[in-house]
């Protein structure tokens, strides 16, 4: 049930971030076209595109870690035991709620300390800029605590307990 609601999840902030993008290309080549063509332009452009950009990153990281799809290393892990390869993944997914805590505690404080603050050319709350690494944090904690409870109540296969995918090379 958990597995179906955040695959709904990360389709939903795939969603999002292809909107992001959309409004960002469309904001730019405006902008491009509005400075080049009639010597004027947005000013909500570059802001608003920045703002995108920095939630576009958090909510793919999101996505990211539902899929597993982070950098990483399996060169000592992929010889280790099966036993060795779940100590291996629980620590791992221990010290990464960890990092994601310290993520969350801090983007927590700066989103309360801008949340009176405006932007520039927006004039909102700089709190929403800097809400997006709360999302991420929450999101990623929530995740990462899923696989742990499936790691350790038996349920990750083994093919699972090696984290990274793709080619070699």
């Amino acid at each position: 049930m958990l597995s179906t609601l955040l695959d709904r999840y990360c389709r939903l902030l795939g969603i999002a971030m292809v909107a992001c993008l959309a409004v960002m290309v469309v904001l730019v080549f405006g902008n491009v076209v509005m400075r080049y063509g009639f010597n004027s332009g947005f000013t909500l452009s570059e802001e608003l595109s920045r703002w995108l950009f920095v939630w576009m990153t958090f909510l793919g990281a999101v996505v990211a870690v539902h899929e597993r799809a982070h950098l990483g290393t399996d060169t000592l892990v992929s010889r280790l035991p099966v036993a060795g390869k779940k100590l291996c993944l629980g620590a791992t997914y221990l010290l990464m709620l960890y990092l994601c805590w310290l993520l969350l505690r801090g983007a927590w404080q700066q989103t309360l300390i801008n949340a009176d603050a405006t932007s520039a050319v927006m004039q909102v709350s700089m709190g929403i800029l800097y809400a997006s690494g709360v999302v991420f944090a929450v999101s990623a904690m929530v995740m990462l605590a899923g696989s742990l409870w499936r790691l350790l109540s038996g349920r990750m296969s083994e093919a699972e307990l090696i984290g990274v995918h793709g080619d070699e090379a």
